[in-house]
């Protein structure tokens, strides 16, 4: 008897042995990757900043599609836009899932669409957003968005200098914000210290600070820290703040919302929308609230970090400037600001956009899904639950897809429909600038109006120019690597110049601004600042 037991103990121990030996090393079955540690397998160098650089280093060497070993985790990064297509788009249902992110639950309690896991609530959700969201829905929201660029281009009028690149930037974020706001929730924010844009900040500021790399312990690789009391986790008080802090604000712009439906005030928000029909959604208040908090965390900063890199491509490469500024005057003439109706018959302007979002991807690594079965590919098995990036960097820059990928050459796009070089196969897809999938970004149509209205209008109104040093007569560099990391990549605080092309073109967008009141009149029911 004693000889059996102590068989069996020692037979568990030596399988517990082999499974803790195993943990960290590259399945057969995996794509290859670099070299990995037992226990860890590759945490040890996985990059905590500017994951991008790191994952299209090793793609050069490891191939378009390898794995790491996270602890006893896996991650897959695709480099290759097929491998995309096939695992990302065709077998979507498969690939839907987001990682487990336990601060996240904390704070959002699972109901922020862009992180929650793929579950029943969140089909329902989706398809509302892409119903509420669509082309033709999205038509109706034009207008606020024009107003709110010329309102834009309205202070920038009176921007010599970005010396105070502080104004600069609150200009831009302002705008984001506020268009967001309107389309979702129905009120504006005129001002850059408007209350829902400040609270909006004070939040963002801490929600992006909790989710940096290293600002919590690895919870969701050792779950057991999910039991370390609250005393001992300042994580956690920090996770909670940040959670009443959302669902004050997003709470309360349900609540202003739910007011002006009942007063008859309604001008035709998406969360106007979803309240009017909520009794065909199982949804409460709170999820309801959310579905718009997370749109707005999800499009303000984008939209922001993307007119940013605009305004720096343009600052650093005068020669594409000239031509849009020419294609403009062609077409467009300086006795009327661009409308949307134009973006067609603007090739140039066109290649411009694509070639930002390919030069300076405002999500380089990728949102990560998550495989819920098995998936074969190739001669690989990718095993349920393993996290996925999609390298939108190293798509964006292969030298065997595109001439010269580090240089910003919008030219390109109109040699080739998807700027690709001679002989470089066509996949018929741009490369993942909005998601993939199921996870795709459900207002890529409400994206691409703002895109194509900012840029249209800022290349009509300003020429963009270094700023002078004024000790040296030089122009100031702009390093174009210098960004801000989070969940978007933002360019840090530059020095820039915008003029006015001419009197003319000043003269317009000081009417346009005016003329923009009755727009701006069906979004202010309830602003006071």
């Amino acid at each position: 008897m004693e000889t059996a037991l102590t068989c069996t103990i020692g037979v568990s121990v030596i399988l517990l042995a082999y499974r803790i030996a195993r943990i960290g090393k590259r399945e057969n079955y995996l794509p290859h990757g670099p070299p990995t540690v037992p226990l860890l397998g590759n945490l040890n160098i996985f990059p905590t900043s500017k994951a991008h650089l790191k994952f299209t280093e090793w793609a050069r060497i490891y191939g378009s599609i390898y794995s790491l070993k996270i602890g006893p985790s896996t991650a897959i990064v695709l480099t290759d836009v097929d491998a995309v297509k096939e695992i990302l788009e065709k077998r979507s249902q498969l690939t839907a899932d987001r990682p487990p992110f336990y601060v996240g639950d904390l704070v959002t309690e699972g109901m922020n669409i862009g992180l929650a896991r793929y579950t029943e609530t969140w089909r329902m959700q989706r398809r509302f957003m892409h119903e509420l969201l669509s082309r033709n829905a999205c038509a109706s929201y034009i207008s606020i968005q024009q107003a709110e660029s010329q309102q834009l281009l309205f202070h920038f009028t009176n921007f010599v200098s970005s010396d105070l690149f502080q104004d600069f930037y609150q200009h831009i974020s302002r705008y984001s914000f506020s268009v967001i706001l309107s389309v979702l929730f129905g009120k504006r924010a005129p001002h850059h210290n408007s209350k829902a844009l400040s609270d909006f900040c004070a939040m963002e500021k801490r929600w992006q600070a909790i989710m940096a790399p290293g600002a919590v312990p690895p919870v969701d690789l050792l779950p057991i820290l999910k039991y370390v009391p609250k005393r001992f986790a300042q994580w956690k008080v920090e996770a909670e703040v940040v959670r009443e802090m959302q669902q004050k604000l997003y709470g309360d712009l349900l609540n202003e919302t739910q007011e002006r439906v009942t007063h008859g005030n309604e001008n035709g928000c998406f969360m106007g929308k979803v309240l009017s029909r909520r009794s065909t959604f199982d949804l409460s208040d709170r999820q309801i609230a959310y579905l718009g908090g997370a749109i707005i965390e999800g499009a303000a900063g984008t939209s922001a970090a993307w007119i940013k890199v605009l305004v720096m491509a343009m600052v650093t490469h005068p020669n594409a400037q000239r031509k849009a500024h020419e294609e403009l005057d062609r077409i467009i003439g300086s006795a009327r600001m661009p409308l949307l109706e134009d973006l067609s018959q603007l090739p140039y302007i066109q290649a411009i956009i694509r070639e930002v979002h390919r030069w300076r991807p405002i999500a380089p690594a990728g949102v990560p899904h998550t495989s819920i079965e098995d998936i074969h590919y190739q001669d690989y098995t990718i095993p349920a639950n393993t996290i996925i990036f999609t390298n939108i960097w190293g798509i964006s820059h292969d030298p065997t897809r595109y001439d010269r990928p580090d240089d910003f050459w919008p030219d390109r796009w109109l040699l080739n429909e998807y700027g690709l070089k001679n002989g470089a196969k066509d996949p018929n897809m741009n490369p993942a600038w909005f998601g993939s999938g199921r996870r795709s970004c459900p207002g890529i149509h409400l994206a691409h109006n703002s895109i194509a209205i900012n840029t249209m209008n800022l290349l009509w109104a300003f020429d963009l120019s270094p700023e002078i040093d004024e000790s040296t007569g030089d122009p100031i560099e702009i390093d174009v690597f210098d960004f801000a990391e989070g969940l978007e990549a933002s360019p840090k605080p530059f020095a820039c110049r915008m003029t006015s092309r001419s009197r003319q073109h000043t003269d317009i967008v000081e009417h346009d601004f005016i003329a923009s009141r009755e727009a701006f009149d069906r979004y202010e029911h309830q602003v006071n600042t």
